[in-house]
Formats: C-alpha cells, sequence, structure tokens
C-alpha cells in the first residue's frame, strides 16, 4: 500500500461565510468515463476536500486520486532573485465551490518576505497526445495539467483532483536564512486549513533577468495573438493584446526579436500563417522600395519591453522559397519561388539586401541584427551566403543548424544546432571567444527530453542542465506562441506533438513547462555564476558530469533521479 500524507478540509459552515457565487470560466475537455478501480478509489476517500503538497516533477492526472510522493510540509531552497515552484494538489469525491489559495507573509528569525512575492494558479487540463517517446503519434490522448490560470478562485468537481502552482520571487534585498510560511486553502469561505511551508534563502543573488547571461530564443508569433483576440493585425489593439504576452517573455531572459523578411518563412507549418512586417514594391519602372514601418514598430516594441540582444530575420531561403511582392505595373500582389543559386534569387534578394542595411543603419540595428536561416541545406546556405556578402556584408548571419553548416562559414554570430546533433566543444569554446554563442534548440524532435504537454515536467529544467554541461550559452525553440485554436482546450495541431507549436496561453497564461524551462535557466546562470565566485563546486560538477556522459534521448534512463541529485547538489554549494 502506497502511503499518504493529506489533510481533510472540514465542511463546517464558519460564522458570516458569504453566499457562494459560480465561478465563471471555460469548461475543460471531458475526460473518459472512470474505471471500476478508479470509482473505487474515489469512494475509499475522505468526505470533503483534501490538500497535500505534491511534486513538481510529476504530471498528476486530472480523475485519478493522487499517491504519488505526497507530503504534509515543503522546504524550498533559492537564492536571492530566484523564482522557486512547488505543486500543491487538492481532491474530492464531492462538488466543492469556490476554492481560494492565499499566502501568508514569509517570516525568518530577523526578517520578513510579503506574501504579495507568492502566486499561487491553478493548473488546468488540455487535450495532449499520450507519451511514445516516438517523433510519430499514437493516436490517443489524455487530460495533460499544464496552463497555469489566473482565477482567484476554483470550482472543482466531484471525483477531481486539482493542482495549485506556486511560485515564489525571491526579493532581490531579502536577508539569507530560513523563512517559514503557510499556504491557507478553503471553499466558499469555509473549512480553511494551512499548508506549512519553508524557504531557505542561501546566500547568493541572481541579477535581474536583463542581465542573465543564458542566451534564451524563443519564436514568437504575433498573427496568433492577433487572432486569439479578434483584433486587426498590426492594429494599436494588437500591440496592447502583445504586450502581457512578450512581457511573460521578456521577464524570462529572451534575448532576441523574432522577425520577418517577406511572406510566411516557415510555409505555414503552425495554425496562423506569420503575416509579413516588410512590404516589397516593384515599380513600373523596375525598381524597389521597402516599407517598414511594421518591421520597425515590432522592433521598437520588443526593445521596450528589454529584448535588446539580437533581431533574428527570417529567412532568406523561406521553406517554400517564396517571395511576395506588389506589383505597381499589374496592380496586384505577385508570389515568385526564388530559389537559390538561380537568377532570380540574386535579383531579389540583392536590392532588397542593399536598402535593408542602409535602413537598419539609419535605426542604429545593425549590430544587434541577423539574417536567419532555418534547417537549411548547405548548398542553400552558400548561395545565401554569397549573396549576403556580396550586397551587404556588414549584416550578421544566425542559423538553426542540422547539417553542422557552422562549420563552413565564419561570419555565424548566432548558431544554434539540434540538440541531437550536438556541436563539438571546441567549436563551442573558440567560438565562445571571437564573442559568438552556440545554442541548441528542440522542436518537434527530440521525443525525450522536450517540452511537449505530454513530457514529463522536469524535462523542461533538464534542458537547462544538459546545456551548461555541454558548455553551450543558451537554447532556441519553435516556438512560444504559436497557438492551435483552442490551446486550452487541446493543445494537439497538426501532425507535431500536443504543445509543440506553443510554450504558453493566450492572455499571457504561463505553463507548468514553461515555469520549468525557466528553473532551467536559473539553473545554467546559478552555475555560471558560482564557477566565477569560486565556490567549491567539486559535487555540482560531477553531477553535470554524470549528465554528459549519460544518453540524454534515452527514456529509459532514471532521468528524474538525476536530475534531482543533481539539483540538490548545487542547493548544498549554494548553501555553503
Amino acid at each position: 500500500m502506497v502511503q499518504r500524507f493529506f489533510l481533510v478540509i472540514s465542511l463546517l459552515l464558519l460564522t458570516g461565510c458569504a453566499e457562494y457565487q459560480p465561478v465563471v470560466t471555460f469548461a475543460e475537455a471531458e475526460g473518459e468515463p472512470l474505471s471500476a478501480e478508479a470509482e473505487a478509489a474515489w469512494a475509499a476517500e475522505p468526505e470533503g476536500l483534501n490538500a497535500a503538497w505534491g511534486n513538481i516533477d510529476i504530471q498528476y492526472l486530472r480523475d485519478e486520486v493522487p499517491v504519488a510522493e505526497l507530503a504534509r510540509e515543503c522546504h524550498l531552497v533559492g537564492w536571492r532573485g530566484e523564482r522557486v515552484s512547488a505543486q500543491i494538489l487538492l481532491w474530492t469525491k464531492d462538488s466543492v465551490q469556490g476554492v481560494q489559495c492565499r499566502a501568508s507573509r514569509l517570516k525568518s528569525a530577523d526578517a520578513v518576505i510579503p506574501s504579495s512575492a507568492i502566486k499561487s494558479r491553478f493548473v488546468r487540463y488540455t487535450i495532449a497526445d499520450e507519451q511514445t517517446y516516438r517523433f510519430e503519434k499514437s493516436g490517443r490522448s489524455y487530460l495533460a495539467p499544464d496552463m497555469l490560470d489566473t482565477l482567484s478562485r476554483f470550482d472543482m468537481q466531484p471525483a477531481t483532483t486539482r493542482p495549485v502552482w506556486l511560485t515564489i520571487d525571491i526579493p532581490r534585498d531579502a536577508e539569507a536564512g530560513i523563512y517559514k510560511g503557510h499556504i491557507t486553502i478553503s471553499h466558499n469561505g469555509r473549512g480553511r486549513v494551512r499548508m506549512p511551508f519553508s524557504l531557505e534563502i542561501a546566500d547568493h543573488t541572481l541579477p535581474p533577468v536583463n542581465e542573465w547571461a543564458y542566451h534564451l530564443d524563443l519564436w514568437q508569433h504575433p498573427s496568433a495573438v492577433a487572432r486569439v483576440e479578434g483584433v486587426e493585425v498590426w492594429s494599436d489593439a494588437h500591440f496592447e493584446a502583445m504586450r502581457p504576452v512578450m512581457q511573460l517573455l521578456a521577464d524570462a531572459g529572451q534575448k532576441v526579436i523574432t522577425a520577418t523578411l517577406n511572406k510566411d518563412p516557415w510555409n505555414h507549418q503552425c495554425y496562423d500563417g506569420y503575416e509579413s512586417m516588410i512590404r516589397w514594391t516593384k515599380h513600373a519602372d523596375g525598381g524597389w522600395s521597402y516599407d517598414y514601418r511594421v518591421f520597425d514598430r515590432w522592433v521598437e516594441f520588443m526593445l521596450g519591453l528589454g529584448i535588446n540582444k539580437m533581431i533574428n530575420c527570417y529567412s532568406m531561403v523561406p521553406w517554400n522559397c517564396e517571395i511576395e511582392y506588389f506589383d505597381e505595373a499589374q496592380g496586384e500582389v505577385v508570389t515568385v519561388e526564388a530559389k537559390p543559386s538561380t537568377p532570380l534569387f540574386e535579383q531579389m534578394w540583392g536590392p532588397f539586401l542593399a536598402d535593408f542595411k542602409q535602413h537598419l543603419a539609419e535605426r542604429g540595428w545593425t549590430e544587434i541584427t541577423n539574417i536567419a536561416m532555418d534547417e537549411r541545406a548547405p548548398e542553400d546556405m552558400d548561395a545565401a551566403v554569397a549573396i549576403l556578402k556580396k550586397y551587404a556584408p556588414e549584416l550578421n548571419f544566425a542559423l538553426a543548424d542540422n547539417h553542422k553548416s557552422y562549420k563552413r562559414y565564419t561570419m555565424m554570430r548566432d548558431v544554434c544546432v539540434a540538440m541531437h546533433h550536438a556541436a563539438d566543444r571546441e567549436d563551442i569554446d573558440a567560438r565562445r571567444e571571437r564573442g559568438d554563442n552556440t545554442t541548441f534548440y528542440i522542436c518537434c524532435i527530440p521525443a525525450y527530453p522536450n517540452t511537449f504537454t505530454c513530457s514529463e515536467p522536469f524535462e523542461a529544467e533538464m534542458l537547462g542542465w544538459c546545456g551548461v554541461a555541454a558548455g553551450y550559452d543558451g537554447m532556441l525553440r519553435w516556438a512560444y506562441n504559436s497557438w492551435p485554436a483552442e490551446p486550452h482546450i487541446d493543445s494537439r495541431f497538426g501532425t507535431w506533438k500536443s504543445g509543440d507549436t506553443f510554450l504558453v496561453y493566450p492572455a499571457a497564461r504561463s505553463s507548468v513547462r514553461f515555469e520549468r524551462l525557466r528553473d532551467g535557466i536559473e539553473v545554467a546562470e546559478k552555475v555560471r555564476l558560482l564557477r566565477q565566485e569560486g565556490v567549491e563546486m567539486a559535487d555540482v560538477e560531477a553531477a553535470m558530469e554524470k549528465i554528459l556522459s549519460t544518453n540524454a534521448h534515452d527514456h529509459n534512463q532514471s532521468w528524474r533521479d538525476i536530475i534531482s541529485e543533481a539539483r540538490k547538489r548545487l542547493d548544498e554549494a549554494s548553501c555553503r
């Protein structure tokens, strides 16, 4: 029998509690009917609302009584300036309405952290593919806990589990020490219970996110925001709708602005196509002009949020090699196929690059702008690089590379290699010496580790550990917010694994995956800073060597234990 620790919230009415008002929210998808075994498990539960601390590395299913790694108390360790996470589990065989979670302030012997530093969010369930650990999908699905909702209250249905995600943004001026506090859970003002926890703050400080060295590049998709918010693309309302979504990204340390040079560079591989940011016009006399107003506004908007290290502009070789422009003589928009190494390729891209570099110089953006390419064949890269050197040698190149093409060129300031096609360590070190960064990327592959909605939560943090162990400067992922039709209901899209096209949800709602990805970024920052400070961390280095020497893509390895042990060693080194 699995031993479980939980608290049962009394259903006794408290004097003067307010009359219940239903919580207005969307309805999650229906799950499969309960099996006889599940019905028996729910029937055996105590009356009322049950609560326990769960494990942030585990997905707890909505229709199952939670049994894995439950505890009465929770102990967290973090640095000043770090965000730490915990997970509370609520479950009930009855209908329980108006559930609320309120945090107390945290107190040590000499200091206090206000409750405003603590955020609790109800985890919502979305349809996800059953995990296969292969590129192919099984065709079966389940409900995965992922979206972190902004509701202050929640109505729980009978025979359901509801995780609550707790985050603490440790103040940068907090004193080191052990703090204690609690979360008070009630339902419609009734049956209050305290969930105690402690926070140990190490005598180290993470700098503000805009000073993090980690090179985070999650591709943004402005058009998706316009569609879900029902606003005109590039309107004032569109930019206002994007502000909280992109601020969430900036707050995770994003370094790169995703921009487009022409029509959809990825040939509509997600639900929404990418709207062009630069309008090309061919005049009747054969000359060209380019309207940069949308491009400029987008870049200025993102720079204003603090995302200011690079502007990566896609793509000289889009996936279908198509270029769109307005033909003045014909009076209509024309689409042509301009393949690399053809005369048309140079005829189209030469005039644009000459004009674009001049525009960037006028805006003062030349040094931070890269002409970016995504998984293009070496021969296509050769043709594009030749044209770039001929017409705009002042500009740099960026590449998401699955052919080791980065070895062929020295002008690539931003190289990102597929995680399963690792860069050579000596190349990473040599590029860093030149001031260039080298990152790795995940997308629809590898199957493991990844950040699908069917991935285990710790996989997102594992990416940070794998990256720092291999010496990378950061990571890239498509995509930050390429949302399917209704991601909060169904995270699947097309042939991609569920959740492959996005990491956060509309209305700037975070996810378990995004928070755990941030955990991995903070790991990389902490390792970097401890090394700089000369802190003794032989155990941490040994844990990273274990990570590096183990096949990261083999899900049969005990990866949760390996990452948990590495996290423990890092906490110990931090608290010495």
